[in-house]
């Protein structure tokens, strides 16, 4: 049986892709900033709760420890992430990406760190970090797009830089497949549900991507309809 671990699961799209990976037959990790949060959620979805603090060292070697004991992790989802205020170029300061930074990006580097001890025990490792077509440096440049018209700096930088971080643990891991994918602007409490999707639809190319067998493809940035632009 596949075990598997979301970051943020306990809402919006962390929680949908729970939903789905438990009906796919996974033993399921909701990881919960909130332990509250996060065991009600797990007790509706048949998962288990893993009280998680991604910008928190000891709260994420404490969450290792409890998987490896429980046997161990073929999965990992990094989605927990957060957009905050969004703030035009003019107005931005170091402050203004540090928290963005925080959980974006030292966040999945954090738990990576963690686990990657039990990842490269499994017969079939793989790793999903949740990213944004707001990450693309040619589509935000691409005139045009709705993608150049978002004003803020934190929030695709950070997932510019989840996407970078993906390339590089791809290469470093090769027999882990790594992939950053895109969900699509999805109504969550991360953009105040302002999004055009559902979470269902936007959960699609996560579940999608962490269901790849052990041969498919490592080290890309994809959306629900295939590869994007770097």
């Amino acid at each position: 049986m596949t075990t598997t671990l979301i970051t943020g699961a306990n809402k919006g799209l962390g929680f949908e892709t729970a939903r789905r990976l438990v009906e796919a037959g996974h033993t399921v990790y909701v990881g919960s900033r909130d332990a509250e949060r996060g065991r009600r959620a797990a007790e509706r979805l048949g998962a288990r709760m893993l009280h998680l603090d991604v910008t928190d060292d000891a709260s994420v070697a404490a969450a290792a420890k409890a998987v490896e004991a429980d046997g161990g992790l073929d999965v990992l989802i990094n989605n927990a992430g957060i957009e905050g205020t969004v703030v035009g170029a003019e107005d931005t300061t170091a402050g203004t990406l540090r928290p963005l930074f925080e959980t974006n990006v030292f966040g999945p580097v954090r738990v990576l760190h963690a686990f990657l001890p039990l990842l490269r025990r499994s017969a079939a490792p793989a790793v999903v970090n949740v990213s944004s077509g707001l990450a693309s440096l040619t589509l935000v440049s691409t005139p045009g797009t709705p993608h150049r018209a978002y004003p803020g700096v934190a929030y695709p930088a950070s997932k510019t830089a989840l996407n970078m971080i993906t390339v590089q643990y791809a290469k470093a891991f090769p027999d882990i497949r790594i992939t950053a994918v895109e969900p699509g602007f999805t109504a969550t409490d991360l953009n105040g549900h302002r999004g055009t999707q559902t979470v269902e639809e936007g959960a699609e190319i996560i579940v999608r991507t962490a269901l790849v067998g052990a041969d498919g493809p490592t080290g890309g940035y994809v959306d629900a309809s295939g590869p994007l632009p770097w």
